[in-house]
């Protein structure tokens, strides 16, 4: 059980504690090799809050609270006259940095989006230098969400800073240790949670535990057991885990793959996926990370990375240079019903790998490739439902007949729901029923989204949007609206203010827009020019190259399994209306051109699926108005996505509004 805070107690209390005893109690709590720069670091901030509060009686606070999701702890966490007041140290600093503001400002939004206790208090989060200079004023400014823009301040006269806020608000009654030990719902993004499975957290610390997402667990406890099972009996096993749109299989992938790699060498496990975007960002983010931790040279933390997290080619190359069985007993396939058929396998193989004879799908490949082990093995297949969004996907079907043509050893388990529509296995269900070596298994369906804390039903919204049902798709926007803000705005510049208005702290926003969505060049957006995933989703606001500078557009190929936490989703004329129906379209040399192939004409869809659910809180849409002079960019074409659109229930921005403002309640 992840501990909350290495000390806390009533200030009085802290106060007459000798700092040496004080000390010995942080350092017990500390599960790192404690060196001399933390412990004076504590000291100093042991000695600051001695000054400051020192004739003070009432209050508690807390040193080193945990912030699971983010898989750090703030210094200090002080409960004064019903405010919650995160303070970051920065000992010895004489200038507040940009990245040491947000990260106390994550910190306060951490606590008020996801931990019960702090959803209505007053938090005003503090970066304390204590070499800056004196600030005469701290003028404090809240979101409508009760949480104030940091304020900097060097720790001296810090009472009356105290004072002055709770005189100027306030808060609700706020008890001590109900605060503490109220729930914790964290939902990490997929790079926070690899982070902080990387450094052997356990999922429990850093996902939500409540009963909606307690499938998690348990679905990660059911492979484990079908992992253990195999080991015990020599078997090679396959199972097959499926899940809503943002549910967490990529997340509980990551997890049986940082398990294995923390235990026995003979259960080493891969995770491996062909989402070329997401190996890109994971192990740069992975690798970032481990340099900042270790200090290690970035070289060996990328190759540390790299047999953790594999691009699926990569490790089909490696099998087809040896025969011998790979070092890996585990694997995990993330999308796996984005794996290729025999046709496209045999295309490329052909034309990029001189193999004139490879006559294998890759499923049929894979699991060939696992089969080499003389005794036991595992297959973990992760199974999305309508995200196909390129050629050539074989979805589910080439896994099942490679493994009832070629496999008949192997244990199989499936999630119950893969008779589902969604997964394409429909037609054989019954057949697969009657199939004894076949295992069903509730325990295998992740049925919670937790992509987007503020609305699990958004891909229920978004299906809505896409199926043509502009009736469902306004009752499930009436159920989302208050806690994910959507709005339409025909204007490129509003759309860029409305995301910097309502990003905080190091929040990401971008733009995103559909690989077709060729006209939306003229308006700046040019979606022919690739962007870096990495730098997109990685680096800071000062780099142009992030997404953060809105002068790139990501498609649904740079993004698919990743998230931003705003985003403006840029829609163009390939998917649009046509006598009440979505219609899709292509542009081929100086026109549009309509797409009749029914598996293209999903892929499109798909790819709107896609990017219309990337962004974690948020998300505005933008609809160009068109060029009369442009036969390429219809006014009408434009008018008729945006009234649809409004339809289903998204509102027009009317007017750039301030997000924040003083005492803005």
């Amino acid at each position: 059980m992840l501990q909350t805070s290495y000390y806390d107690a009533p200030i009085g209390k802290f106060l007459s504690t000798p700092s040496d005893e004080l000390l010995g109690v942080l350092s017990r709590g500390h599960s790192f090799d404690l060196n001399d720069l933390q412990r004076d670091a504590w000291l100093s901030q042991i000695d600051v809050l001695r000054r400051e509060l020192n004739d003070l009686q009432t209050g508690h606070l807390w040193f080193e609270f945990a912030i699971p999701r983010m898989g750090k702890r703030a210094d200090v966490v002080l409960l004064y006259r019903n405010i919650i007041f995160v303070i970051e140290f920065k000992v010895g600093a004489a200038e507040f940095d940009r990245s040491s503001i947000d990260q106390v400002h994550d910190y306060a939004l951490d606590l008020k989006n996801f931990h019960q206790g702090s959803h209505e208090a007053l938090i005003v989060p503090v970066l304390i230098a204590t070499r800056a200079r004196p600030r005469s004023s701290h003028f404090i400014n809240y979101a409508r969400d009760r949480v104030a823009e940091p304020v900097c301040h060097n720790g001296s006269d810090l009472r009356r800073f105290l004072d002055e806020t709770a005189d100027e608000l306030e808060g609700l009654p706020v008890d001590p240790a109900s605060w503490a030990g109220a729930g914790y719902l964290p939902t990490p993004t997929i790079v926070e949670a690899a982070q902080a499975l990387y450094q052997d957290h356990a999922v429990e610390e850093i996902a939500r535990s409540d009963a909606g997402a307690q499938n998690l667990n348990t679905t990660t406890n059911c492979v484990r057991s079908i992992i253990q099972e195999a080991k015990a009996k020599r078997q090679k096993a396959i199972c097959f885990v499926t899940g809503v749109p943002g549910s967490g299989k990529t997340l509980a992938g990551l997890n049986i793959a940082t398990e294995s790699a923390h235990r026995e060498a003979d259960e080493h496990a891969v995770f491996l996926s062909g989402n070329g975007p997401l190996v890109t960002v994971l192990r740069e983010a992975l690798a970032r990370d481990q340099r900042a931790r270790t200090g290690c040279k970035k070289q060996t933390a990328a190759r540390e990375v790299a047999s953790f997290v594999q691009n699926i080619h990569h490790f089909r190359d490696d099998a087809l240079r040896s025969e011998k069985a790979p070092a890996e007993r585990i694997v995990i396939f993330d999308e796996a019903q984005r794996a290729w058929t025999l046709d496209q396998a045999s295309k490329f193989m052909r034309q990029k790998r001189g193999q004139s004879n490879f006559d294998q799908s890759e499923p049929d490949f894979l699991i060939g490739v696992m089969d080499r082990h003389e005794d036991w093995c595992v297959i973990i297949c992760l199974v999305g439902g309508g995200q196909e969004i390129n050629t050539g996907e074989a979805g589910l079907s080439e896994w099942i007949s490679a493994l009832e043509s070629h496999y008949p050893d192997w244990k199989v388990y499936l999630s119950d729901r893969l008779a589902d529509p969604d997964y394409g296995i429909g037609t054989i269900a019954d057949e697969l029923r009657s199939d004894d070596r076949i295992t069903w298994l509730h325990d295998l369906h992740l049925a919670v989204s937790m992509r987007s804390f503020r609305a699990e039903s958004l891909s229920t919204f978004v299906s809505h949007v896409l199926e043509n049902r502009p009736e469902e798709a306004r009752r499930a926007f009436q159920a989302i609206r208050d806690r994910y803000p959507m709005a339409i705005t025909r204007q490129l510049e509003n759309a860029r203010a409305w995301l910097r208005e309502r990003a905080r702290g190091s929040e990401r926003f971008g733009f995103m827009a559909s690989s077709g969505a060729y006209r939306l060049r003229p308006t700046g957006l040019n979606v022919r020019a690739k962007v870096d995933p990495a730098n997109w989703f990685l680096n800071g606001p000062q780099d142009v190259r992030s997404a953060y500078y809105l002068e790139e557009v990501a498609t649904e190929f740079d993004v698919q399994g990743l998230e931003v936490d705003w985003a403006g989703v840029c829609w163009d004329g390939d998917l649009r209306r046509d006598n009440g129906a979505w219609a899709s379209f292509a542009f081929k040399g100086t026109a549009w051109q309509n797409v009749n192939a029914a598996d293209r004409q999903l892929y499109l869809k798909n790819a709107y699926r896609v990017i219309l659910t990337r962004a974690r809180q948020g998300m505005i849409i933008y609809v160009p108005k068109g060029d009369p002079a442009d036969p390429t960019r219809d006014p009408v074409m434009y008018n008729e996505i945006a009234s649809y659109l409004m339809d289903c229930g998204i509102p027009q921005l009317k007017e750039a509004r301030s997000f924040i403002g003083p005492c803005g309640l």
